[in-house]
């Protein structure tokens, strides 16, 4: 009689016992570590098991979206990616409330052991970043490098595994904004798509009645704000000068005279239509699954910018602002990090943007978004 074959246990599977040595800190033994010391090994060393499930998640996404017709049958799949990399970084920012239960003077017994180690060396963190599309040029210095990734190599410049990782990852286009963006510059605009006779027009129109639409809406709020909160003659020209300004942020914006490129600026400007298009009338079934898709981006990083607050947090409390253990300005670095590391801003600024529905410009072709018989 054939022996059935061995079947694998839990610990085999998951491999525990493997999992179990690693938290021996530079001295390989766990026994000659304080419980703080193991304890801040392994809230690391699960921030980085939840790294990798990010980048699984973020690459599964980036390849729906990088095919040149992404069904939508697909959509489905990429939002839920998405969806799940917000929860893993909301789970990881609940590990910071187990950081702040060491006390401070306890951490410094051992802070010391860590120079010039960084939470900045995190490969995976610095693979996050690339693979969703944070340029480079909104980097940050962490110290006198001349680039980020220069902080990934040895002590004497020389490739290591983290540098290799990281290296690779750049190499591997597009990114998930890359990807997502070029999706929603296909968007059709009153039925009109890319490269098709009109568009052009059909996009510049759009972008009139929109901006006709904040200027309506301009005056509304002017109105109503001066009635009810100028006390002075001073207070109702400050507030109509706000919301002038406003108004020409807007007319700029929809213009996209920040696009430095003239090549690239009517590119932009079907982007940006986009968004406002697909976001104005969510309610049309051709448009409810990329509106979702707008809402999760934001809500993925939107989570990864909490997180990143949570730490400066995590870290101003249990040790001031003192100097990082790699020599960077420590809580006020991370603080930077999360005012300024945005990858989608075209979809967080076209938040600002949105009008109330009766203002918003009337879709044309209704139809072309409407459900249809296979």
């Amino acid at each position: 009689m054939t022996p059935l074959p061995r079947r694998p246990t839990y610990w085999e599977y998951i491999r525990v016992e493997d999992l179990l040595t690693l938290q021996g800190g530079i001295e390989g033994d766990e026994e000659q570590l304080a419980d703080d010391e193991v304890r801040f090994i392994v809230i690391h060393q699960v921030d980085e098991l939840w790294f990798k499930l990010v980048l699984r998640e973020l690459r599964t996404a980036r390849d729906l979206f990088r095919r040149d017709y992404v069904p939508e049958t697909a959509l489905a799949a990429a939002n839920l990616a998405l969806r799940r990399v917000a929860l893993i970084f909301q789970l990881a920012s609940d590990h910071f409330r187990l950081m702040e239960s060491m006390r401070s003077r306890d951490y410094l017994r051992f802070r010391d052991k860590l120079s010039p180690a960084s939470g900045f060396q995190s490969a995976q963190m610095r693979e996050i970043e690339v693979l969703m599309g944070l340029d480079d040029g909104d980097r940050i210095a962490f110290g006198n490098e001349a680039s980020y990734r220069d902080a990934l190599r040895g002590p004497n410049g020389e490739a290591t595994p983290a540098s290799e990782r990281v290296a690779r990852r750049s190499a591997d286009r597009p990114s998930l904004k890359e990807a997502i963006y070029a999706w929603l510059q296909r968007t059709p605009i009153h039925g009109s798509k890319p490269g098709s006779a009109g568009d052009a027009e059909a996009v510049a129109s759009f972008l009139r009645e929109f901006l006709q639409g904040h200027e309506q809406s301009s005056r509304d709020s002017v109105e109503h704000t001066v009635r009810s909160q100028a006390l002075t003659p001073g207070d109702g020209d400050r507030l109509r000068r706000r919301y002038g300004e406003q108004l020409d942020k807007a007319r700029a914006w929809l213009a996209a005279e920040d696009v430095r490129d003239a090549a690239e600026r009517p590119r932009r400007q079907r982007l940006r239509a986009a968004l406002l298009f697909i976001d104005s009338h969510r309610e049309l079934p051709l448009l409810s699954w990329p509106c979702e898709i707008l809402d999760t981006i934001v809500e993925a990083e939107q989570a990864m910018l909490i997180f990143r607050q949570r730490h400066a947090r995590m870290v101003e409390r249990v040790i001031g602002r003192r100097i990082g253990t790699g020599g960077s300005d420590g809580v006020d670095y991370l603080d930077q990090t999360a005012l300024r590391y945005r990858v989608f801003q075209e979809i967080w600024a076209a938040r600002t943007l949105l009008l109330r529905p009766e203002l918003a410009p009337p879709v044309r072709n209704q139809d072309f978004y409407g459900l249809r018989a296979p």
